[in-house]
């Protein structure tokens, strides 16, 4: 009898992909009033305007089902200044992790190829288990973790795969791949679907949205979310952006009613207030490079590229050190059972003074000590 089995003795049984995957789980408990440099969130908190939308809500609006045509119509004229998107070219999720699992949902089909990068966004494999996909993947290249550009074309050209994910900026390692080259990358075969994860984008990445024409290139989805730069982590708001019949058999398999009111009014609330999330962008560019120059004094093993956080090689077992940071105030994480950079630690970066603040603290225990 299957381990799993013999220990639950459950019955009915589940699908035998349930029984063999290996679930995504992130340890998100008991991180409230410590400096969250762990998980690449906002560590300010969203704008004010946001917190004033939500106590504005009545009573009648939490008791009949969210209404969506005004964040869509919104999202379509002004999420970006230099493009209009035709409604039905988006997608509204409960966070970017719904838009992934229902891409997965969509798309993904037993024994079919799901082509990604290692390491990258653990959430991934999890979905393609889901469906009995065969996962192969690329390695990033060399000490300063490039993209496996001519790789991956050998890998789209032999196999044909009919997902292909491209964490950009790549979480945890930051690499960053144009846009343009990703619009290579779907030419090479139009029956592959590329998803494009850009959650990080906003923090040096190279997006999409600008420029890509969804009537010429159908087979890419891009997805962003409002959790990293305006602060909706704990509300779950992630769009899907793409050809309007790719965004209608993704919306199939997801719930009616699935983003709920309180985060349709935050996400309005936060996307009309542009200057917030422009100034917090513009914060942490400034506090990375702040933390940039402190390790560059220092020889510890470090890696800056894009996104909001980086990577190091402590002196100490990370496993110790990252006990230790937290029992100064500071969540930081471990980057075991990684590909590559399994004795590393992925910082988030906050604001300047929380850099500061985390160097401060940091120091003492692994360079100093």
């Amino acid at each position: 009898m299957n381990e799993f089995n013999h220990v639950n003795n459950i019955s009915p049984i589940p699908r035998k992909e349930i029984i063999d995957m290996q679930s995504y789980s992130a340890p998100l408990e008991n991180r409230r009033n410590l400096l969250r440099l762990d998980f690449n969130e906002n560590t300010l908190g969203p704008s004010e305007k946001v917190y004033e939308a939500i106590k504005g809500i009545n009573l009648n609006e939490i008791s009949i089902y969210p209404e969506y045509n005004l964040l869509k119509e919104f999202i379509a004229n002004h999420y970006y200044e230099s493009r209009h998107f035709d409604q039905e070219e988006i997608g509204l999720f409960n966070g970017a992790d719904a838009a992934i699992n229902a891409i997965f949902n969509s798309f993904g089909d037993r024994d079919e190829i799901f082509l990604t990068t290692n390491p990258t966004f653990g959430y991934y494999s999890p979905c393609s288990e889901i469906q009995g996909m065969r996962k192969i993947t690329c390695t990033y290249e060399k000490d300063n973790f490039l993209f496996p550009i001519e790789q991956f074309k050998e890998k789209i050209i032999k196999y044909k795969p009919k997902l292909i994910f491209i964490c950009n900026p790549n979480n945890p390692t930051g690499t960053v791949l144009s846009a343009q080259e990703i619009i290579k990358f779907a030419k090479l075969n139009k029956e592959s679907l590329i998803v494009v994860d850009e959650l990080y984008e906003k923090f040096n990445g190279d997006s999409l949205l600008p420029v890509i024409d969804f009537e010429e290139i159908k087979n890419i989805v891009i997805i962003q979310s409002l959790s990293k730069t305006a602060g909706l982590a704990g509300l779950r708001v992630g769009f899907a952006f793409g050809h309007k019949s790719i965004i209608q058999y993704i919306n199939k398999v997801t719930g009616p009613y699935d983003v709920n009111s309180f985060a349709v009014t935050a996400a309005l609330a936060a996307l009309n207030d542009k200057s917030y999330i422009d100034n917090y962008v513009s914060e942490v560019k400034k506090a990375k490079v702040l933390i940039e120059k402190k390790f560059q004094s220092t020889t510890i093993r470090k890696h800056f590229a894009g996104g909001n956080y980086f990577l190091i090689w402590p002196n100490k077992n990370p496993k110790i050190l990252t006990r230790q940071m937290r029992e100064n105030g500071i969540l930081i994480r471990e980057m075991k059972n990684k590909k590559d950079i399994e004795n590393s630690i992925r910082v988030s970066i906050g604001t300047q003074e929380q850099m500061n603040f985390f160097w401060n603290i940091y120091k003492e225990l692994d360079i100093n000590n």
